[in-house]
């Protein structure tokens, strides 16, 4: 609330001093947007990345790198929004003029695919997200090198669909490559490193390793409440992934324990 009261400020002052189609004034409706988008208000994000969308257009005609961006903003509402085909329809309007603009090879190309990828991996096309992000994983590694975070980010979305395909082996293998990677350029206790322990568990968990996927749980809860305090959500989702294996094992009273925690 006090980044939008901030923004807002600012944005009256442009349009005072500037008028109503400066470029300055397209950032301050982004920013704003940026907000409404953190917030989980997707309709005024619309709204505000749609202002900022127009003068844009007109200032700087159809194929800036800048209007790809906005593109690529509304198509991750749009995603968040569960309205895949429009996110679609916005993130190929981006990578369209990314490619005219910087080549087939360039970064934010592959972080256009890796976010097709996201869509059609909620869409439950797995073949279609895989595809996409093994092309996002080409130029990454081309680009950025084996090791950067951002193909550890890469390994972990190639990961998740294995998991969801009941390829656990593959799906373990992708996040094990992933957590390597972090580890090495984030250290052993960053949140990331932590998300991935708890994604490697519900591997293991699908697969009925109970003991296994305890033993990656904890790890990631111990990171969680090192990094995130005692009562942030993620802690609270820990505890209940926790909680559903003890049932599943029958241990019930500790089950209990876990889902009071999260409760």
């Amino acid at each position: 609330m006090g980044a939008l009261s901030d923004y807002n400020k600012s944005l009256q002052i442009k349009l005072k001093s500037l008028g109503s189609e400066h470029l300055d004034v397209c950032k301050s409706y982004h920013n704003v947007g940026l907000v409404y988008q953190n917030q989980g208000k997707h309709d005024e994000a619309l709204k505000e990345y749609n202002k900022s969308l127009k003068i844009k257009l007109t200032q700087l005609g159809d194929n800036h790198p800048s209007i790809a961006d906005t593109y690529s903003n509304i198509g991750l509402v749009y995603d968040r929004q569960g309205k895949y085909d429009d996110a679609l329809s916005m993130y190929n309007k981006s990578l369209k003029i990314r490619q005219t603009q910087l080549g087939d090879n360039h970064p934010s190309i592959a972080t256009t695919y890796n976010n097709i990828g996201l869509v059609y991996h909620h869409q439950g096309k797995y073949d279609d997200a895989l595809s996409m992000y093994n092309k996002s994983l080409k130029i990454r590694q081309t680009q950025l090198g084996d090791n950067h975070p951002s193909i550890a980010t890469t390994y972990h979305n190639i990961a998740s669909v294995y998991d969801n395909q009941g390829k656990y082996d593959d799906a373990l293998s992708m996040y094990n490559k992933s957590l390597k990677i972090n580890q090495t350029q984030l250290g052993d206790n960053h949140p990331s490193i932590a998300t991935t322990y708890h994604n490697i568990a519900s591997v293991y968990d699908n697969q009925g390793k109970y003991d296994d996927a305890l033993s990656m749980y904890n790890k990631s809860l111990k990171i969680k409440l090192t990094q995130l305090g005692d009562n942030h959500p993620s802690i609270a989702d820990t505890y209940n992934n926790i909680a559903n294996v003890y049932h599943r094992q029958g241990k019930y009273d500790d089950a209990l324990s876990m889902y009071n925690k999260s409760l």
